[in-house]
């Protein structure tokens, strides 16, 4: 968020040194002020003579760990990670999805937050692995964007999700003797069914206005995958429109989300501190720890990237950020789920030993 704001802050310094032409100069025309509106809206509709069409994008995010040859080293760490990230929630959606023990709200969304980080992992590790392993990375425009499409729409839906679980562990917990009457399949239902109709329309609504972008020049990506500040750094087009979509989908996806979820626990910890017994608030709070650690990690990976302002070696500290919630928060879910839930243990050891039975 605050590279987004600092990017509309020069389109604005643009349109005032002369308002008289055409508003919302990119990066790569900022040189171009003072000759002449046609010159400047032909700027931003093709490449300049000096410049090529960009057709294919590079990605250079751990070009480092290549020159000093740890990059075998850490290829087969993350591959490592990559595997356990598929094994482990794949594990969780087909114990949930047999069980008749786990038909469960909570269980609903916690296989829904398993699919969205399958296929999370299954856009972006592929591509961390291969410029880990070769110093770099190539992808058409097209693919570059259309990535940054699938990983917004799955983050999206991840944090609705999220907020939905929170709301949950708050009826649970607040108004014990109603949840069963407001959280049933049904209700559980609509609200999943919201957080990934809604996520489609909201990246929707955004890419739109990215496929018109025009790229020339510079073909360069210091990064692992294509997120939406890289691909306005690249584009020669007006961006400002796509800067103030962007800043509402935040505030959307983020900011609301992640108040709801602060008010919701500051509610829990309320009511749990109101019992009156130790052993009835380490169950109450029991019941939504996993979760709190989950949501900890990953809104506060993604308003460190967004919100935070970032110091001299910013673009380091970006990558190393969005490793937190593009691999970390996939691998630790089905691991937090799983060995803090005596249900799913007990599913899982019944699923091993019938396995190992019938191996016999």
């Amino acid at each position: 968020m605050a590279r987004l704001q600092a990017e509309a802050q020069k389109l604005k310094i643009a349109q005032t040194l002369h308002p008289d032409q055409v508003q919302g100069i990119g990066n790569s025309d900022m040189h171009q002020v003072g000759e002449g509106p046609e010159k400047l809206l032909c700027a931003n509709n093709m490449c300049e003579d000096n410049q090529t069409t960009v057709n294919e994008v590079f990605l250079h995010g751990f070009k480092h760990l290549y020159n000093n040859n740890l990059n075998i080293l850490f290829f087969f760490f993350f591959l490592l990670i990559f595997i356990a990230i598929l094994v482990g929630n794949l594990l969780i959606i087909v114990l949930i999805s047999v069980s008749h023990h786990l038909r469960h709200p909570m269980y609903f969304f916690i296989k829904n937050l398993a699919i969205a980080d399958v296929f999370f992992t299954l856009n972006i590790l592929p591509a961390l692995l291969h410029v880990v392993l070769w110093g770099s990375g190539h992808l058409s425009v097209t693919g570059c964007i259309l990535q940054y499409y699938l990983h917004s729409f799955l983050a999206f839906a991840q944090s609705f999700l999220l907020t939905v679980m929170s709301y949950d562990r708050y009826l649970a917990i607040c108004h014990p003797l109603h949840y069963a009457s407001i959280m049933n399949i049904r209700h559980g239902l609509c609200l999943v069914s919201f957080s990934w109709i809604f996520s489609y329309f909201l990246i929707t609504s955004e890419i739109i206005f990215v496929f018109q972008l025009q790229f020339c020049g510079s073909n360069y990506i210091d990064h692992f995958f294509c997120d939406i500040a890289q691909i306005l750094d690249l584009s020669s087009s007006d961006k400002s429109i796509i800067i103030w979509v962007d800043l509402v989908i935040c505030f959307v996806t983020i900011f609301f989300p992640f108040l709801f979820v602060v008010v919701s626990y500051i509610c829990i910890f309320v009511t749990i501190l109101k019992i009156s017994s130790i052993t009835g608030r380490k169950k109450a709070f029991s019941t939504c720890s996993s979760h709190l650690v989950i949501v900890s990690i990953y809104y506060g990976s993604l308003i460190a990237i967004y919100v935070v302002p970032t110091g001299e070696n910013s673009q380091n500290e970006n990558m190393f950020k969005s490793l937190i919630y593009t691999v970390l928060t996939p691998f630790i879910n089905p691991i937090v789920y799983s060995l803090r839930n005596k249900e799913i243990l007990e599913i899982l050891m019944k699923f091993i030993n019938s396995c190992t039975r019938a191996n016999k």
